[in-house]
């Protein structure tokens, strides 16, 4: 017997996870004994990209900072990686500053610690993004879209070099 077992549950939308050892156990058999248990709260990779997602979608740069570890890399493919949660916010703060943007979830899906986001914008623009969850933080992000549809759907200025 290993001395524990695992019980999962969600309670709103959070993964609930409950190691209750033999001591819990006898200890629900006998409530008269005193008794600790541990309890592990964590959201699933998916519902931290949902979460995320709205935080976009209400241009709020400093909610979507704190999705991010604080040495979390930001990687869109158009664009040099972005490191760290101040930068990252930075980030965020000037593409708000440049341009409405909106994303509507398509598909989310979620293996280990990953989210995978599909999406697409009111203006026909479709990309994707992947997710590293760890403890709850994004630490590592990595979007493909394409950089010259989303400068002509916003009439934004095209550089000389993309």
């Amino acid at each position: 017997m290993s001395g524990f077992e695992d019980i999962e549950s969600v309670y709103m939308g959070r993964r609930i996870h409950w190691r209750r050892t033999l001591v819990d156990k006898v200890a629900l058999a006998h409530p008269q004994t005193p008794f600790i248990s541990r309890c592990e709260t964590h959201m699933k990779p998916s519902g931290i990209v949902r979460a995320w997602v709205e935080a976009c979608n209400r241009a709020d740069a400093e909610a979507l900072a704190g999705f991010y570890a604080d040495d979390a890399v930001n990687h869109q493919v158009a664009n040099e990686p972005v490191v760290g949660r101040m930068a990252i916010h930075k980030m965020f703060a000037e593409e708000f500053a440049r341009a409405e943007m909106c994303g509507i979830v398509e598909r989310i899906f979620e293996i280990d610690d990953w989210a995978i986001l599909e999406w697409r914008d009111p203006l026909g623009l479709r990309g994707c993004g992947f997710f590293q969850v760890l403890d709850d933080k994004i630490v590592f992000q990595r979007g493909y879209w394409d950089k010259l549809s989303f400068l002509r759907l916003h009439g934004l200025p095209i550089p000389d070099r993309l």
